[in-house]
């Protein structure tokens, strides 16, 4: 058996990287997926992944490509255990000086509307079933929601306000649905950047990172599934609602002098 047998889940930002790497662990552990992205790439899953997914084309940061996720997930199985917002763009780390003043609406408004927005109306598209099933909701939060220079002003106050979401959902939505993060610190993915900064999509691991961080090394993408299942699972969750798990690598323990106290180089 499976840790997710049974469970339905309409997940976001499952073309690429992390979303799709924690998509394919979800359906060898049971549950079934309706796999969003902007990208036509999710497609692909239904060829690696079988009739355990249904792809999604949408823009989540849309009150339309939502509510039809939802809903085909509700055609097609009958409820939803899970909602997993994982969508994110970045804004490139660009500091608030370098941010033409009369870009700044656009840009805010692209990215909290990804970012913040997305996930709000995905929660809410989701939130009838997801009370009738007593499931649960998973947002992929970042290191840059607890911490400064994880991102610009821009991406690190939108990842702050993610662990808002976290804490305050899991307020109003008790006792019925569980509401938890992931924060991952340095994944080995492509991030979509900001177009209203004429950003495009950029690796979002540097030559170098690797040696500033206490771990000594960027974990592959898959290192990621298993936090994401334990809280999609209803049994090693069930004690945990209001909670962002960090997997940053040690970034948050991060030294001054050197990175990780054993570290000699």
């Amino acid at each position: 058996m499976g840790a997710l047998d049974g469970q339905v889940v309409v997940f976001t930002g499952a073309g690429a990287g992390i979303g799709r790497s924690v998509v394919a662990r979800y359906v060898s552990e049971g549950a079934a997926v309706v796999a969003v992205d902007i990208s036509d790439r999710v497609t692909e899953l239904v060829d690696e992944l079988g009739s355990a997914v249904v792809p999604v084309v949408a823009d989540v940061a849309t009150w339309e490509g939502n509510e039809t996720a939802a809903r085909i997930a509700l055609e097609r199985w009958g409820r939803i255990d899970v909602f997993v917002g994982n969508a994110g763009i970045t804004d490139g780390a660009r500091p608030l000086e370098e941010i033409p003043g009369q870009s700044l609406p656009a840009a805010f408004g692209e990215l909290f509307g990804v970012n913040v927005l997305a996930p709000l109306l995905g929660v809410r598209a989701c939130l009838d079933a997801l009370i009738a099933s007593r499931g649960g909701v998973i947002l992929t939060g970042s290191f840059a929601s607890t911490n400064a220079a994880g991102g610009g002003s821009l991406y690190t106050s939108s990842k702050h306000a993610v662990h808002g979401l976290i804490r305050q959902l899991a307020y109003e939505l008790a006792p019925d649905v569980r509401v938890n993060g992931v924060a991952p610190g340095v994944a080995p993915t492509r991030l979509r950047g900001t177009g209203a900064l004429g950003q495009d999509s950029a690796d979002s691991v540097l030559d170098g990172t690797d040696k500033a961080l206490p771990l000594q090394a960027i974990a592959p993408i898959d290192a990621y599934d298993g936090i994401f299942t334990m809280l999609a699972s209803r049994h090693d969750s069930a004690a945990m609602t209001g909670t962002l798990v960090a997997a940053d690598s040690g970034l948050a323990i991060r030294g001054i002098a050197r990175p990780g106290g054993r570290i000699r180089s």
